[in-house]
């Protein structure tokens, strides 16, 4: 059983930043690819970034130039920073692998608000 548990948002002003967590139950070698991805209210949920095992990165037009996505294989942890947050980036917010994600790995999600 994978579990995988994102921590870190909060409520921030349009311009502030913040730094995403998702801390995995496995080896992080298990996965190839790590990903983040959110669910606006009312929209569907949509791939974010995502980080494969030699460290190649892929972000979705809407984020990029402001969101980072970066793993450390040594804490089985993935982190999403965002920059330049904007009030379209309110969402929840989770992580799964990529770039196709796997049903029961989804966690509680954290809840990303940005005030504009």
């Amino acid at each position: 059983q994978v579990q995988l548990v994102e921590s870190g948002g909060d409520l921030v002003q349009a311009g502030g930043s913040l730094r995403l967590s998702c801390a995995i139950s496995r080896n992080i070698f298990t996965f190839n690819t790590m990903a983040w991805y959110r669910q606006a209210p009312g929209k569907e949920r949509e791939s974010v970034a995502r980080i494969s095992l030699d460290g190649n990165t892929n972000y979705a037009v809407s984020v990029k130039g402001r969101f980072s996505i970066s793993r450390d294989n040594t804490k089985n942890m993935v982190y999403l920073q965002m920059n330049r947050l904007k009030p379209e980036d309110t969402a929840v917010y989770y992580c799964n692998v990529g770039p196709l994600p796997v049903r029961n790995y989804w966690g509680q999600g954290t809840q990303v608000t940005v005030s504009s």
